[in-house]
């Protein structure tokens, strides 16, 4: 018998449910004694749920979602979202399905706990992919109710601080991907508060040993910094209150993370990280920000460059205040802000400020049409690829490293640093980027991957049939612009598709004198089979969309030998170990032979392309390594291959016939020869030869070398030619 689970058992509610107490007195400072009890009654229902189930630390599992709903009550949010936050794990831990969450407490709360439950039912390939997905389906629920992220914010915050429990390899996973994605959500909804922690227990977890050493070293410069700004501080109010400007002036620290970040985007050491300490300012109405700015002014000079005006032009959080730097004292820079206190709590509560329990008021806030702007673009994202694809587009689209440009209107789009014309013509609306032609930059014209700079004035010109160039995804950087290209893509009409790759699977079978006319029923049904298609049209459509290449598949349609045993259009027999099903050709820029040190190389047009080594095309595909492939040669080709000679000979009567007699006497034939003039008395003959190896080919070339008109031989090799 387990007797600690009968006393409990015993207990009344609120002792036997682990937090509950602190969570009803943060929620009994704001809402109604109704409101108090129906939250005491969810905890009971979830404690009931729960029972018998414990973390990792030891602890009754129903301390978990009692403390991130304490986290959410400390920014005083709606009961509804309370509740959610206490039955959050309900639905994926217990028997307790949404239908059963909906009769007890509403549908809106068992909407926002389907929003944040994980989807351990479904099978995935890799727990990657299951991440990713949980991943997708929370941020569409995040679409249609916001106060699903911010249970779900809250849920990530208290699992971090409980971390420790967890084992390292995990600790660091789950570190990691708070850094990655949840504490820039966090920052893009304003979540300020919550964004600070999540970047410091990420942080902690992620990277101990940083984080300790960082942290000692902060600790012993803090009494001074402290002092120091404290003096300056003073200095501030005194020129406040002299100028009759009503305000508090307060010190303010730069988190571990915050810092760790700057040291290592400029590669700094902490002694040159200026700004780790700072001021803010907090007055009453907007125009006395500007007025408090003068003031401050006044105390310590600016440094040039280092204002920052987010109240004319707010962050696309809804974030606003008064950046300056200060030469300060024996030119150390300080950093201030100034701010309202309506400005000051957006800025710590971002979008839940907005969302404080208000009886009776359902319109929805500029902060909270702002980020429901930015989520309903996800939308879009993720209709274009899979799962994986999606996480990593939020991931690009989460960063807040922005330019402000403006439209020929004058309204101000925020576009992500280095976005291009083609992002900028996307942000203004899907069709807009999808019909745009050209664009005007400043009232000139300008190419469309030219990148954006703060400041500028962009007008997109459009035409009625105008498409998107696929070739744009590779230079966009907005996840909108990237997800609609994509998505125009595959949308191509399936007819165009088919069309397409038959055409390209008829040119391939006619470089090898055959169609697909004369392509054998029987043949194309194992062909299809082998490929895994149902039938022609998926075959062709394949080809047309770029995901089979048409000389693979013409390959195993041709007819190996005809009935007199004659091999008919097949292509040459394989010389290279690693390409066994392909078709291979051998590069003419430098005439590849056994014993020669190769690469392959994935050419859409060509299938396998064999290069020497030390070829100079070899360095541009480099820069493709997925395209390479590891080869060797087998170890007996049992056929000839070309080489070219450049041989420099005396111009004089009968040389040509010489030289070629002298190759023809080491059993070589010579499939083709050029001359070319240097002058009156030297030419240059070309001769394309058909060898076994290396070792024929030396043969060959110290038998011309000891010839008396010949003054020099090189095999020929590509200078910067492309196949």
């Amino acid at each position: 018998m387990d007797y600690a689970s009968t006393l409990l058992g015993l207990l009344p509610g609120q002792r036997r449910t682990p937090g509950l107490k602190g969570l009803i007195q943060a929620v009994e400072a704001y809402l109604p004694a109704d409101q108090v009890e129906r939250i005491r009654s969810a905890a009971e229902f979830g404690a009931a749920a729960h029972k018998g189930q414990r973390r990792k630390s030891g602890e009754p599992y129903i301390a978990h979602p009692v403390a991130a709903a304490e986290i959410l009550a400390e920014l005083r949010v709606d009961p509804d979202t309370i509740v959610a936050a206490i039955l959050h794990d309900v639905m994926e831990d217990t028997a307790i399905d949404k239908a059963e969450i909906a009769a007890q407490f509403g549908e809106s709360v068992a909407e926002i706990v389907d929003g944040v439950t994980k989807l351990d039912q479904i099978k995935f390939k890799s727990r990657e992919e299951a991440q990713a997905e949980s991943f997708r389906k929370m941020i569409l629920a995040m679409v249609r109710d916001l106060r699903v992220i911010l249970v779900k914010l809250a849920d990530r915050l208290h699992n971090m601080r409980t971390i420790d429990a967890m084992q390292p390899a995990r600790r660091r996973a789950i570190a990691r991907e708070t850094l990655e994605i949840y504490a820039p959500i966090a920052e893009r909804l304003g979540l300020y508060n919550l964004k600070l922690e999540l970047e410091d227990l990420g942080f902690r977890a992620a990277y101990p040993q940083r984080y300790r050493v960082l942290d000692r070293t902060l600790k012993r410069a803090r009494g001074n910094q402290k002092e120091f700004l404290g003096k300056i501080a003073e200095q501030i109010r005194a020129a406040l209150k002299k100028s009759e400007i009503p305000g508090t002036v307060e010190a303010r620290e730069k988190h571990l993370y915050s810092i760790y970040k700057k040291m290592s985007r400029k590669r700094s050491a902490l002694a040159d990280i200026v700004d780790v300490y700072g001021l803010r300012v907090i007055v009453d109405k907007a125009d006395t920000c500007y007025r408090a700015l003068g003031a401050v002014h006044s105390v310590y000079k600016p440094m040039p460059g280092r204002f920052k005006d987010y109240i004319a032009i707010p962050r696309i959080n809804g974030y606003q205040s008064l950046h300056t730097t200060l030469f300060g004292p024996n030119g150390v820079p300080i950093e201030v802000q100034i701010r309202t206190d309506d400005m000051h709590r957006v800025a710590e509560s971002g979008i839940a400020a907005h969302w404080k329990y208000k009886a009776g008021e359902g319109s929805p806030s500029n902060e909270q049409s702002r980020a429901r702007e930015w989520l309903s673009n996800l939308i879009t994202m993720q209709e274009s690829g899979s799962s994986e694809e999606f996480l990593e587009s939020v991931k690009v689209d989460l960063f807040p490293d922005k330019v402000y440009v403006f439209t020929p209107k004058g309204e101000i789009l925020r576009l992500p640093r280095g976005a291009t014309v083609v992002d900028f013509a996307y942000s203004v609306h899907t069709d807009v980027g999808n019909r745009c032609v050209a664009a005007k930059v400043d009232r000139r014209l300008t190419p469309l991957r030219t990148v954006l700079r703060n400041g500028q004035t962009v007008e997109i010109v459009t035409a009625k049939g105008a498409m998107p160039n696929p070739s744009w995804v590779n230079f966009v950087v907005t996840a909108k612009a990237r997800a609609a290209i994509r998505q125009y893509l595959k949308s191509l009409r399936r007819s165009e598709a088919i069309d397409l790759g038959q055409r390209l699977l008829n040119q391939a079978l006619s470089e090898s004198s055959h169609t697909l006319d004369k392509v054998d029923d029987r043949v194309m049904a194992a062909a299809l089979g082998e490929l895994g298609m149902k039938d022609r049209d998926e075959l062709y459509e394949k080809i047309g969309l770029g995901e089979r290449l048409a000389p693979l598949v013409a390959r195993r349609l041709l007819p190996v030998a005809s009935s007199d045993d004659e091999i008919i259009a097949a292509p040459s027999p394989l010389a290279v170990a690693g390409t066994e099903g392909l078709l291979v050709s051998y590069a003419r820029c430098c005439y590849p032979i056994p014993d020669d040190p190769i690469m392959a190389f994935l050419s859409a047009g060509r299938g396998i392309v064999i290069h020497r080594e030390t070829c100079a095309n070899v360095e541009d595909y480099r820069r493709h390594p997925e395209n390479w492939l590891s080869v060797t040669w087998q170890a007996a080709p049992n056929r000839l291959f070309s080489s070219e000679l450049r041989i420099s000979v005396a111009n004089r009567m009968g040389v040509l016939a010489a030289v070629a007699a002298a190759i023809a006497s080491q059993e070589t034939n010579i499939d083709h020869v050029t001359v070319e003039e240097r002058d009156a008395q030297t030419s240059i003959l070309v001769f394309d030869l058909k060898v076994r190896d290396r070792l024929h080919l030396a043969k060959i070339v110290r038998v011309i070398r000891r010839m008396p008109d010949v003054s020099g031989v090189v095999r020929t090799i590509a200078h910067r030619t492309r196949e």
